[in-house]
């Protein structure tokens, strides 16, 4: 692999305490990023915005600016993930659809192709830019726009199952399902816009357990043991 489109959920970035952030657990993934970058892997990286804001969640808000908060979560979880892996070593860059002042620089695919050229982790903040969009979509969407050769999607469960193992204990996890069977079956591993949007595009995706030991290392070269996605 030469390019990699990692997810990261908000929740698992909040480690046990489910809101804000665990130092511990980013500093982990900076660890990982970093030997990813050395070897002369690319790495782009979209943030969820769970630990702070879910906005389909409120009733008592318009959804067009429900989306928005969330939008601006993943802006505040890209800048604290970013400051995180500079002070492991990486230079990073957060692209946003918006403009978000001298916080980010706004996203085009030249732009985001020069910053990996020079080495950069790449952070895509904001999602699509636009409500009714999630973070599943915007994840799918730039790994097609800048040519991902995989979007890694790193979760609190490590792989698909048939069902939420969390409610059903006969759920079987799969080692490998087309993305024709997840849309089929609705497995949910992104929601379906964005399932479609990367059946449509050919876009492979990996699923595993971000707390599991240098999960996101194994998932790009190692021992990789969640599901993968196949197109």
């Amino acid at each position: 692999m030469q390019r990699i489109l990692l997810k990261l959920s908000g929740e698992a970035l909040a480690g046990e305490k489910k809101t804000g952030f665990d130092e511990e657990t980013v500093r982990r993934v900076a660890v990982q990023v970093k030997q990813l970058t050395e070897d002369g892997i690319q790495v782009g990286i979209v943030i969820g915005g769970g630990n702070f804001w879910r906005g389909r969640t409120s009733e008592n808000i318009d959804r067009t600016k429900a989306d928005q908060i969330g939008m601006l979560a993943t802006v505040m979880n890209c800048i604290y993930v970013s400051e995180i892996f500079r002070s492991a070593g990486m230079q990073t860059s957060i692209l946003t659809p918006f403009e978000c002042g001298s916080f980010t620089k706004l996203f085009s695919k030249d732009r985001a192709n020069k910053y990996f050229k020079q080495g950069k982790v790449v952070f895509f903040a904001g999602g699509t830019g636009h409500p009714y969009f999630s973070t599943d979509t915007g994840v799918v969407l730039r790994a097609v726009e800048v040519e991902a050769d995989v979007i890694l999607l790193a979760k609190s469960v490590d792989g698909v199952y048939t069902s939420d193992p969390a409610q059903d204990p006969n759920a079987r996890k799969y080692d490998e399902v087309s993305i024709d069977e997840v849309i089929a079956k609705n497995l949910q591993v992104v929601d379906m816009t964005a399932s479609i949007l990367a059946r449509d595009n050919k876009m492979p995706m990996r699923v595993f357990g971000l707390n599991q030991e240098n999960s996101i290392v194994n998932a790009v070269k190692g021992d990789f043991n969640g599901t993968r996605v196949t197109v």
